[in-house]
């Protein structure tokens, strides 16, 4: 087990919490406000957010459109971020960082707000997210709280997945899986680019993208305890690092939304798939059980690639809400 047991069920909690809250977030809809207009309840877009508002989708081939552009930007940010890192151009990266967590966080903390606050004000109810989000992402981009850094995660992605959940449908979404699941087995077990991405943004920028929890070792422990006794000082302790990046945290939070917004697919042989609420938890379930075999069967000082297990996880998933819902 690369963890202990307790930081292992800690990640994969942390984990699912932010699936699940992925899930209202993404049926809340941030984009659009439902409000009183002379008596009537209308759904209007919300100005607040008008400038990540994505894209209406007109017909089916617009999903074959986005799902191209999606691929496209993904590589352009991977080449970019590599080169930001390679070239060590700190501050860049930090505001990058900053403004996309900025971002997230509103649309998130836009969703949990109840709209009945909307009918009484307005502007404060554009003005709250906001003016949560700027200085949580400022005290997690350039203050390193730990506190903040992983409570602030779990809103993070649920925002970036609301972008994504309006553009993609079934099929595009089980390619991008496959895509992302064979890019993390070439970044992690051949080129070894993650490792170095991870390294750079820990020890140099000091912020991760992904849920990063400190601990000690049992060995520790009890070395730390003989030296208090021994009133033995400035000693260095090896502390260990459980982490989980953003992408294997976001990617399943998309399938699960695509998921519960998909009515039915015409799937080959005739079959039809219907989505909605429990093929999505089926996803979700999925996603996590593949997560926890990797956690369970890695081993300590190695690094593996979790998107191919997750992907496979959440095609079981997929399979099981088939046949059983």
């Amino acid at each position: 087990m690369k963890h202990n047991a307790f930081m292992t069920i800690l990640l994969l909690s942390m984990f699912v919490v932010t699936q699940l809250i992925g899930l209202y977030v993404i049926n809340s809809d941030p984009f659009n406000i439902a409000t009183n207009v002379k008596g009537e309840v209308q759904i209007i877009e919300n100005p607040a957010v008008s400038f990540v508002q994505p894209p209406e989708i007109e017909q089916e081939s617009d999903f074959g459109f986005y799902f191209t552009s999606i691929v496209i930007a993904f590589i352009f940010s991977i080449i970019i971020l590599f080169l930001l890192t390679k070239f060590k151009v700190d501050f860049i990266l930090r505001i990058w960082f900053f403004v996309v967590v900025a971002i997230a966080l509103d649309l998130s903390l836009t969703a949990i707000l109840p709209e009945i606050i909307h009918s009484i004000n307005p502007l404060i109810y554009y003005a709250i997210p906001i003016i949560l989000a700027v200085p949580l992402a400022f005290i997690k981009i350039f203050k390193r709280n730990f506190l903040v850094h992983n409570l602030t995660e779990l809103l993070i992605y649920p925002g970036i997945a609301t972008i994504f959940v309006a553009i993609l449908n079934f099929w595009s979404i089980l390619i991008l899986l496959l895509l992302i699941s064979a890019y993390d087995i070439w970044a992690v077990w051949h080129s070894g680019i993650m490792q170095r991405m991870a390294r750079y943004q820990i020890d140099k920028l000091k912020v991760f993208s992904g849920f990063f929890v400190p601990y000690l070792s049992k060995k520790v422990r009890m070395q730390i305890k003989k030296m208090k006794k021994a009133k033995i000082k400035n000693k260095k302790i090896k502390v260990n690092i459980a982490i989980l990046g953003g992408g294997d945290v976001v990617f399943p939070i998309i399938t699960a939304g695509v998921i519960f917004k998909t009515a039915s697919v015409n799937l080959p042989f005739g079959l039809i798939f219907n989505g909605g609420l429990i093929p999505a938890l089926f996803v979700i379930a999925g996603a996590t059980l593949g997560l926890a075999l990797l956690f369970i069967f890695s081993e300590k000082k190695k690094f593996y690639p979790a998107m191919p297990f997750i992907t496979a996880g959440i095609l079981l998933g997929l399979i099981l809400s088939y046949f059983l819902s």
